[in-house]
């Protein structure tokens, strides 16, 4: 897997106006580091699918330059760049005629790839989504769950072992139970593939929960900020940026807060009853046992070594920094 090396992005004055004069992209200029996931999130209009779509030539820009790594996007064929990229729409847009193994399929075949290898690929691929290629590989999508269906989308989005994958809204056509348990797939996906992935959504929550940097976008694809989550949500830029990400920012912030390693308290001495975080854990998993226990403090564990305790005190001074 990932035998393919992630690319950055770069877009450069990217501008798209339509013939009746519309402008839904104006002057964007915007690079988005190789192998981390960037989230484009605001408001309905304000140019996110069309920026996605531009990037693989769905939509020719009307102005501006756009480069995958060191090749620059409208030099190419346009069929051949999109063989490079995986692309992941809301509704999946499975063939419903083709069994999940020949959608998946799809592209190392059109490339030429011999069929024992887009088997073997096929196969991996499907178990790395979380679904047994004994059970579902030659199921239709009308025989699969929506959450299901999706998996599959994605699997097929990543066949080709492509540099880019995009994803306009993938996960919103579910209920909110699935929609957490794809994000919490995704995640897991991410740190194995390590792709370069554009994701476009609407929702606060999903973009902060996903992306490792986050651009907030205003009518006609103005960037208002681009910042990893943290970053966002602790410092809007701006008015826009603070009313988009809502009042309850704070909130959000605790949960991609990580706990820190650096300066924690000392146990105290004696032995004392007090719940426990593992180090890897975020600030809202320590706030919730703090208040789950009486002692005032909560111990930071690494395994089975213990790191120090954290104070409210303490979790008010990170947040603060």
């Amino acid at each position: 897997m990932n035998r393919t090396a992630a690319v950055s992005i770069r877009l450069d004055g990217v501008r798209k106006q339509y013939d009746d004069g519309t402008v839904a992209v104006r002057e964007l200029s915007l690079e988005l580091p190789a192998g981390e996931l960037t989230v484009l999130v605001g408001p309905s209009g304000c140019g996110k699918s069309t920026i996605l779509r531009m990037v693989n030539r769905l939509i020719e820009p009307t102005g501006g330059r756009m480069w995958l790594g060191d090749q620059e996007i409208t030099a190419v064929d346009p069929i051949a760049l999109r063989r490079r990229i995986g692309y992941v729409i809301q509704n999946v847009g499975l063939f419903p005629h083709q069994t999940v193994r020949d959608n998946v399929g799809t592209v190392p075949k059109l490339l030429g790839w011999p069929r024992a290898q887009v088997a073997d690929r096929t196969a991996e691929l499907l178990d790395l989504v979380g679904l047994d290629p004994a059970r579902y590989a030659d199921r239709y999508p009308n025989e699969l769950s929506g959450g299901q269906r999706q998996r599959v989308g994605v699997a097929r989005a990543l066949a080709a072992d492509p540099v880019v994958l995009l994803m306009d809204e993938p996960f919103s056509a579910v209920d909110p139970i699935v929609r957490g348990r794809l994000q919490d797939e995704f995640l897991r996906l991410q740190q194995t593939v390590r792709k370069t992935i554009v994701f476009v959504t609407h929702d606060v929550d999903e973009a902060v929960r996903l992306g490792d940097r986050i651009a907030v976008l205003s009518e006609g694809g103005k960037l208002e900020q681009f910042a990893p989550p943290a970053e966002l949500l602790a410092k809007p830029a701006n008015t826009f940026v603070a009313e988009f990400v809502g009042a309850d920012r704070g909130i959000k912030l605790l949960a991609v807060t990580p706990i820190p390693r650096e300066g924690l308290r000392p146990m105290p001495d004696g032995k004392h009853e007090a719940p426990s975080v593992p180090a890897d854990g975020s600030l809202r998993d320590a706030l919730a046992a703090l208040l789950e226990g009486d002692t005032g403090w909560v111990v930071v564990r690494d395994g089975d070594d213990v790191l120090g305790i954290l104070t409210p005190a303490d979790v008010y001074a990170v947040l603060r920094r």
